[in-house]
């Protein structure tokens, strides 16, 4: 082709988009962990402001209720509980103590907010005073490395946050656009849905269970220990309540894994040792793990799960190689590149091989009969614009839609 020939003003364009199209991939790359944990907080918050919205019309103040009123809590929840796991791991001497030294604590300060029986026999009105607090502030000020260290932190937040909520309010529109601007034979619609499907219960399902169980074990097991008789105590009751969160993402058996030994364990040694009423503490934390720590969690969280169509081996791989790889982040990562890969090969590669045009058909109808992606339920209320050139979506060919979707919607 002759260099006449070519568009310069077009190719101008590309390059230009080449360049904005790198840029947004190094700001993405940069902070992975945070876009991929603030989907996270999407996929786990879509199912309250789905039910949210038929109670307030208006998206935004919608996605703010959802966010502000249940995942923050939530999550600071989880992080005081992150809290009592450290603590426990630095008295361990296990490892990781560096970033201890970070925390806006001295140690005292540390052990007590960490102890349920010293934070119960406090007396807070001592410390609720003009004197302390203006202490509190000037020792937080004079600490500018751990300022900038609540800062960086506070700014991560808030921008898992800002994604999640306008996932939630324009997850919808935002899907719409590029079914309509890419789909012209419902392909990216059906890999939309297939994808969505599971990455609902993938991050819902299993890691939102996983983190529910960990906090609550996490919390359940410190306070049973204020309970608990001489020598009789759980041994590392915060690890074993998180390592009973992990656990619960194996198949079948989950957390029994951890606390089963732990009971038995328990029990034996309140026998060898002649404990008074050591056995009926052993009950008593046998009893929680099974109904507080295991069966509620799942009770709570099984009927917003879709069936899934990823192969348990493969998922349990990719929560193993996640963090491994790419750190804490990782466990969230990965099972996203595994859903992508998997209906990627599923759903395109083969027309992409045989050469042939992309047609939804070559999709089997019945693993599109769970719960649609963002764009058909994050934003109920709106619809294609009319003549708008929606493209071949599975609305616009007739089919139904997903079960939940509806009744969410």
């Amino acid at each position: 082709m002759a260099l006449s020939d070519v568009d310069w003003s077009r190719t101008a364009w590309w390059g230009i988009g080449a360049v904005l199209a790198a840029a947004v991939t190094f700001v993405v790359y940069s902070f992975v962990g945070t876009f991929v944990f603030g989907v996270f907080i999407y996929y786990a918050t879509r199912p309250v402001y789905n039910r949210i919205r038929k109670r307030i019309p208006q998206p935004s103040v919608a996605a703010a209720v959802a966010i502000f009123a249940m995942v923050l809590p939530a999550l600071l929840l989880a992080g005081y509980a992150l809290l009592i796991v450290a603590n426990q791991i630095r008295e361990l001497d296990i490892a990781g103590n560096g970033y201890l030294d970070q925390l806006p604590f001295t140690q005292e300060t540390l052990d007590v907010l960490t102890d349920p029986s010293q934070i119960a026999a406090l007396d807070w009105q001592q410390y609720v005073t003009l004197d302390t607090i203006g202490g509190a502030l000037n020792s937080v000020a004079q600490a500018a490395d751990t300022v900038a260290v609540i800062g960086i932190g506070a700014i991560h937040l808030f921008v898992m946050l800002a994604v999640a909520f306008y996932l939630l309010r324009d997850g919808g529109r935002l899907g719409r656009y590029l079914v309509r601007f890419t789909d012209q034979a419902g392909i990216v619609d059906a890999y939309g849905l297939a994808v969505d499907r599971d990455l609902k219960s993938i991050f819902f399902g299993n890691i939102l269970n996983a983190i529910v169980t960990g906090t609550i074990g996490v919390i359940v097991y410190s306070v049973l220990n204020v309970f608990a008789p001489d020598g009789g105590s759980i041994p590392a009751a915060a690890l074993v309540g998180l390592i009973a969160g992990v656990a619960s993402l194996i198949p079948i058996v989950g957390m029994k894994l951890v606390y089963i030994p732990v009971a038995a364990f328990m029990a034996v040694r309140a026998v060898a040792n002649d404990v008074t009423g050591g056995l009926a503490f052993v009950l008593a934390f046998a009893l929680a793990s099974l109904i507080i720590v295991d069966t509620i969690p799942d009770l709570v969280l099984r009927p917003y799960v879709s069936g899934r169509s990823l192969h348990v081996g493969a998922v349990m791989i990719a929560y193993t190689l996640g963090p491994l790889l790419f750190g804490w982040y990782g466990i969230f990562l990965m099972p996203v590149l595994l859903v992508l890969v998997v209906h990627f090969v599923r759903i395109v590669l083969p027309e992409l091989l045989a050469g042939e045009p992309l047609r939804p058909y070559t999709v089997d109808p019945t693993h599109l009969t769970a719960e649609g992606p963002a764009i058909h339920s994050s934003d109920p209320d709106s619809a294609p614009a009319e003549g708008g050139g929606g493209g071949d979506t599975v609305a616009s060919r007739g089919e139904q839609p997903p079960e939940d979707t509806a009744e969410e919607e």
